[in-house]
């Protein structure tokens, strides 16, 4: 049934190096994360991002997101986001949780890319004192929940906004490699280069069991940071085993070939679709008009997909996924 998945990459297989990777892991090293592989997880980060990169491994996106933002914001500051950020509205308050109570300050944009001007004006009409919650942090997702990606440029101009008005920019990446593999160049540019200070890097989504890297640029990482994973209960005693399949991604690039992959049978499908697409495809989803009856029919022949709200569907294409196995949901939405 592998071929009729559509609805979340999240349930993708895992990747063959990243399975041999782990069996390779096996010998015993030190606990947590003092072993050689997590050890040489900064290094490997700077040479890929082209600058020095504090990284701290933890096994979920939401674990990620919500150490960053409890590092960068205290429980009395907020958190400007879009309203249909994952942290706002698929996290179950994990961000304030892990705060301290920090406060989300959601904000509108077209396909979940926050709007610069909305922005402004929402910073704008806060009052600098002590009964208005003051933001802190500004957080961006890269591909974004509707599956489009950032241009440089556009992440720089929210960059320097962060930087006007003294925030932090954190960066959620869950499918950041599906964004970079999409815009090219190099991963620098979309994020320090842009003003970004701190990266939630997905592997889980495109081939690994179950690993991601917090990436902090220019020192905005440092003390506290492994004290907030340690006391979230995210420091495993076998942490090489995430380390591992971390490095295994890295390696020859993997994370951007299955990226790619996905990518490519998403935008096979993005023909098929035509007219029923919402957004462009930028990345391995699609956001696609379907009617309760046509989604029926696609399912009475075994296509498996998330219902979007009424008379839309996610379709979502994993990096083991290829022509082959996207050619059938094309030709049956093609028909419809």
């Amino acid at each position: 049934m592998t071929a009729m998945r559509f609805f979340s990459d999240n349930a993708a297989t895992v990747h063959p190096a990243v399975m041999e990777a782990l069996a390779a892991a096996n010998p015993v090293d030190t606990a947590y994360d003092g072993d050689a592989l997590s050890q040489s997880l900064d290094r490997a980060f700077s040479d890929l991002f082209e600058t020095s990169c504090e990284v701290v491994w933890v096994s979920t996106g939401t674990a990620a997101n919500s150490i960053i933002l409890a590092h960068f914001v205290r429980p009395w500051q907020g958190i400007l986001c879009h309203e249909e950020a994952h942290i706002e509205v698929d996290e179950c308050g994990a961000p304030t949780f892990y705060s301290g109570g920090a406060k989300l300050m959601p904000l509108p944009g077209r396909g979940a890319k926050i709007d610069l001007e909305a922005l402004k004006t929402r910073l704008a009409g806060i009052r600098k004192d002590v009964h208005q919650v003051q933001p802190a942090a500004i957080s961006i997702t890269n591909a974004t929940e509707y599956g489009l990606s950032w241009e440089p440029g556009e992440v720089g101009a929210i960059g320097e906004v962060a930087k006007a008005e003294g925030l932090k920019l954190h960066m959620d990446g869950a499918r950041f490699a599906n964004a970079v593999a999409y815009r090219g160049g190099s991963p620098a540019d979309v994020t320090w280069r842009a003003g970004v200070d701190a990266l939630s890097f997905g592997f889980t989504k495109n081939g690994a069991m179950m690993a991601e890297a917090i990436v902090f640029f220019g020192g905005s990482g440092g003390a506290g940071v492994r004290e907030l994973k340690k006391r979230g209960g995210h420091l495993l005693s076998k942490g090489r085993f995430v380390a591992a399949q971390i490095c295994a991604m890295l390696k020859d690039d993997l994370w951007l070939a299955n990226a790619r992959a996905a990518n490519a049978g998403a935008a096979a499908l993005a023909e098929a679709c035509g007219d029923r697409l919402m957004h462009p495809v930028e990345a391995n989803e699609l956001f696609v008009r379907l009617t309760a009856a046509e989604a029926a029919q696609l399912r009475a022949a075994g296509f498996d997909f998330y219902d979007w709200g009424e008379g839309a569907a996610r379709l979502v294409v994993s990096w083991d996924q290829d022509a082959a196995t996207v050619a059938p949901l094309a030709a049956a939405i093609a028909a419809l």
